[in-house]
């Protein structure tokens, strides 16, 4: 395996200690602020070693040897604080008076603790009413894409892979960003709208967790691809269903149970960061 090492300096103490506790046959400065650590094997003496490499806002990762993007076929992203930096619903709330209200139950379906599928209609039942106007502002005015989404997006399409939001948030923003930056694929929620006012319901059944997962093992057996050749990056416990039907499923400053999960976590680089693993990239 690989072990890398990336986001900032890694100071020679501690590139010291995680040669000796991986066993790596090979160090690799790869700039800018790269290191690949060849032959690394992941034991609990490196685990040891964990709480220096966060101190110092630096990512890992172990991964296979000559490993390439291209080797994929398909990357799929959940919207909401993984493709883009913000909760919609939570931004919706803000205009309705009720962001508080509305984040705290966001929170706590991220972290698992609320079924997504309750947490959604408690939170859409606080916006019933509001302007379907403001659905624009937000898209407009608040919601942007994250750190090196769209490098990573444009090297995956470059590399030959297709590429798909699965959402539990809404068709408004994922079908806007899908045709923003080429997606080929995007799956959410509609909104239920009636006299010009969201209603604070959805049309149709929620894509909840595993409507995601379904949705991709289906995009994976449409594109004659396996497991292996996907890639599912997320950030909560929505997501996790997801994540586990991909080869190599990445955590983007995610919740500690989604990140425990994962076999790559992001959680202080950009998204592109994921690029750094591989090596056609």
């Amino acid at each position: 395996m690989n072990l890398i090492i990336q986001g900032g300096a890694l100071p020679t103490f501690l590139l010291e200690r995680i040669v000796a506790a991986t066993g790596a046959s090979a160090v690799e400065p790869r700039p800018p602020q790269v290191v690949r650590l060849t032959g690394a094997t992941r034991t609990a003496e490196f685990e040891a070693l964990i709480p220096l490499l966060e101190a110092e806002k630096l990512d890992w990762a172990f991964v296979q040897g000559n490993k390439k993007l291209s080797d994929f076929g398909l990357i799929c992203f959940d919207m909401d604080s993984t493709l883009i930096t913000i909760e919609c619903i939570d931004e919706l709330a803000d205009f309705a008076g009720k962001k508080a209200e509305v984040s705290a139950v966001t929170e706590a379906a991220m972290r698992g603790e609320i079924d997504y599928r309750e947490s959604l209609r408690r939170r859409l039942a606080l916006l019933a009413g509001l302007d379907a106007r403001v659905l624009a502002r937000v898209y407009g005015e608040r919601l942007l894409l994250s750190a090196g989404a769209r490098e990573l997006l444009a090297a995956a399409q470059n590399a030959g892979l297709r590429t798909a939001i699965l959402s539990g948030g809404f068709t408004y923003f994922t079908e806007r960003l899908r045709i923003e930056l080429g997606f080929d694929f995007a799956t959410s929620n509609e909104l239920e709208i009636s006299g010009g006012k969201l209603t604070g319901r959805v049309v149709g059944d929620i894509v909840d967790a595993s409507a995601k997962a379904h949705h991709l093992a289906r995009l994976t057996d449409e594109l004659g691809l396996h497991k292996d050749q996907v890639i599912a990056c997320g950030d909560g416990a929505n997501d996790l269903l997801m994540m586990a039907e991909a080869g190599l499923s990445v955590a983007f400053r995610a919740k500690p149970a989604t990140r425990a999960k994962a076999d790559v976590a992001i959680n202080f680089g950009g998204l592109d960061s994921l690029l750094n693993l591989f090596d056609d990239a």
